[in-house]
């Protein structure tokens, strides 16, 4: 099997187990009482999603770089899998917001910011910023080939570590238990693929 395979099998795989990982520890907090879950408790869900295959997205986009294999190999699986997380990004604080409202909390940012306290509210603030910036990632369709498109990933790439900021503060699943475990090595082989990705392209431009 060529390393095209072979990568394109490691990015479905890996994805469906980041996947699989978060559904569990998702499902053993609530203690797979599924029947009673609320908004409070589904929206978390949503963003253990995005991130997990956010961080499949740069360990993925690392591994091609190292095996010197064309991203459009990749096209398929980047597109499905960035569909679900662009719909996970919605959901996250969609669902959380539009509960706050129901029971009165009145409309974001205001709700959120009450919602999670007064010592907590500057991760929520991360979680806003970093939502606004993926959000704008998603224009690379039609600017991916402009020349100002890299700040637009240097700001990706900021948001990214602004949200293992703000998961680990603020995600009630990961404050204890072993997808914390999980957690922090994602954090660190983030920081590994990040570090790589940028050696690569600035020894490319000298």
């Amino acid at each position: 099997m060529n390393k095209t395979n072979l990568l394109k099998i490691f990015a479905w795989s890996v994805s469906g187990i980041v996947l699989v990982l978060a559904v569990i520890a998702w499902g053993q907090r609530l203690s797979w009482h599924l029947s009673k879950m609320t908004s409070y408790d589904l929206f978390p869900l949503f963003g253990l999603t995005a991130f997990s295959l956010m961080w499949a997205h740069y360990i993925v986009s690392a591994i091609r770089q190292y095996l010197g294999v064309d991203k459009k190999v990749l096209h398929t699986y980047i597109e499905a899998t960035s569909l679900v997380v662009l719909l996970a990004i919605f959901a996250h604080p969609g669902l959380l917001e539009w509960q706050l409202w129901r029971d009165g909390s009145g409309l974001p940012p205001n709700s959120v910011l009450h919602y999670v306290g007064p010592g907590l509210k500057v991760f929520a603030v991360f979680g806003m910023v970093s939502l606004l910036v993926f959000l704008a990632y998603e224009l690379r369709r039609w600017y991916g080939d402009q020349s100002w498109w890299q700040y637009v990933g240097y700001a990706t790439d900021t948001a990214m570590l602004l949200i293992i900021v703000h998961s680990f503060k603020l995600g009630h699943t990961l404050q204890s238990g072993w997808l914390r475990i999980v957690w922090i090595f994602y954090a660190a082989s983030l920081v590994l693929a990040m570090a790589y990705t940028y050696s690569k392209r600035f020894s490319s431009q000298k």
